[in-house]
């Protein structure tokens, strides 16, 4: 990873951002209650409650002026979404919407994805599984492109039942 490019996690608290910086940072330790900022490396984690409580929005575009992609998280085990509608409009970044747990039983990915198209109007969604791994190569290489046309350049070459363009 370069250390250009930079990517922010936000997201409902246990929509399982700390989880997907483990995984995508390659760490083998259990995700704990992130209570604060947390950079690691080319990832910054984010509070759930910056997302989840507008008061704190400008926590988040406070530290979007650091980084260069944001990884927007839904949860494909819950029924609705935290982010108002077109929220990465307002945040000059590189939109990745990430539909988390992917792999548990009661997920509802179309839902997710559905959900995710309302936040973000263009860019890339990922289905993604902490467990299993899906997802996580093509986040890797979604956070190395460097403009809009680039991801959907890498997201044509990636499967499109893990990457999907919007």
């Amino acid at each position: 990873m370069t250390k250009q490019n930079r990517a922010m996690l936000i997201g409902a608290i246990g929509s399982g951002k700390s989880t997907l910086t483990n995984k995508l940072l390659g760490r083998e330790v259990e995700a704990v209650k992130t209570q604060a900022l947390i950079y690691r490396d080319w990832i910054v984690d984010t509070p759930g409650e910056y997302t989840e409580n507008p008061l704190f929005y400008k926590n988040i575009m406070a530290t979007a002026l650091e980084v260069t992609h944001v990884l927007y998280l839904q949860d494909a085990t819950k029924k609705k979404s935290i982010f108002p509608p077109g929220f990465s409009t307002g945040i000059n970044k590189l939109p990745i919407g990430v539909v988390t747990k992917s792999d548990s039983g009661l997920a509802d990915i179309e839902g997710g994805i559905n959900r995710l198209k309302k936040v973000i109007p263009r860019g890339v969604l990922v289905i993604a599984s902490s467990v299993t791994g899906q997802g996580i190569q093509e986040i890797r290489k979604l956070v190395k492109c460097s403009s809009l046309a680039e991801m959907a350049k890498e997201a044509g070459r990636m499967d499109n039942k893990t990457v999907i363009m919007i």
